[in-house]
């Protein structure tokens, strides 16, 4: 072990987190699991899940404000639409590229509450209230690449 004064893979996790990554790697790479801290990969293994659930959900949500923005917010449009259109592109890049069956699935399931989260932000930075109550988009809208900003182009 590197760290000197540590004898337990549990005890260098509480001093140095990524240290005890690069130790980890390197049991398991060696097929060394009895001297694995199985407790703490665990927990580690599932903030992993959480934080790339979060991420995706983060994006979406930064598109459908965008979208509320670019739709809704008319008197910023010619000063703002082309920096919405390229966030939303962005951002749709992003998402695409981590998307998976899984992480859709999510998505969809959770459309409406992140649908409220952008919609309360919009809210706040437009101080407009014409907003749908409800999500008016499907998610595979709002991940496809040429929707929305093709049309807008065309204005």
């Amino acid at each position: 072990m590197v760290v000197k004064n540590v004898n337990t893979l549990k005890e260098l996790y509480e001093i140095d987190d990524y240290l005890w990554i690069k130790e980890t790697v390197k049991l398991l790479k060696g097929k060394q699991f009895e001297e694995l801290d199985v407790e703490n990969l665990i927990e580690e293994l599932e903030d992993l899940g959480s934080e790339k659930r979060h991420k995706v959900e983060s994006l979406l949500e930064q598109i459908i404000r965008h979208v509320l923005l670019l739709e809704y917010w008319q008197e910023e449009y010619d000063r703002n639409y082309r920096h919405w259109q390229a966030e939303i592109v962005g951002f749709r890049t992003q998402i695409n590229k981590r998307m998976t069956t899984n992480f859709y699935n999510y998505l969809e399931g959770n459309l409406s509450k992140i649908y409220q989260q952008a919609r309360k932000y919009v809210k706040a930075k437009s101080g407009l209230d014409t907003f749908p109550q409800d999500c008016a988009y499907t998610l595979q809208q709002l991940l496809d690449e040429d929707w929305l900003i093709t049309e807008h182009n065309e204005l």
